[in-house]
């Protein structure tokens, strides 16, 4: 599973963090660092695709509340990509809606975007039309499973990419 940091920290789209933004671990001192500051995150998960749209800002708000830094969540691959190529970010699957709600309350996001989820979830978050070819290696190097992984991330990377810390957030 691929582990993405989103910070989170402003509130609105465009960039508005650091003009240089900067994470990384501090092996000597044992933290992190982020934009030259000494940083600890709290942490719980709140998965969008468990809780309706309309609850997230106060669940948010919530856990914000009770002294958390930050939220985590996954992308459930078999839910935006119901279908070979066919691609859904609307509703309950707005994920950049969920990302500014987030923003909106200085909340920053741990996104792990799979593709493979577990999460109690159906096939692990895969989508079942991976089964259609019975010689299909799921969760390996075999081009039958990694070429329908690319041309998800190929869809996915471009929507989070603008949240990513080194992008200057938001």
């Amino acid at each position: 599973t691929l582990l993405l940091l989103l910070t989170i920290s402003c509130q609105s789209v465009p960039p508005c963090l650091a003009a240089n933004p900067s994470f990384y671990i501090d092996y000597h001192n044992n933290t992190y660092v982020k934009n030259g500051e000494p940083y600890r995150y709290i942490s719980g998960a709140m998965h969008y695709f468990r809780v309706p749209r309309q609850y997230w800002k106060d669940r948010m708000m919530k856990m914000k509340v009770g002294g958390l830094t930050a939220i985590q969540t996954y992308i459930e691959w078999s839910s935006h990509e119901p279908e070979p190529g066919q691609f859904d970010f609307s509703g309950n699957l707005d994920v950049e809606e969920y990302f500014q709600t987030a923003a909106d309350l200085g909340l920053d996001v741990i996104l792990r975007p799979g593709p493979y989820i577990d999460a109690e979830r159906d096939f692990g978050g895969l989508p079942y039309w991976l089964l259609k070819d019975p010689s299909i290696q799921l969760r390996t190097s075999d081009p039958k499973f990694l070429d329908p992984v690319t041309r998800w991330y190929k869809t996915l990377f471009p929507v989070i990419n603008k949240y990513l810390h080194k992008n200057g957030g938001p």
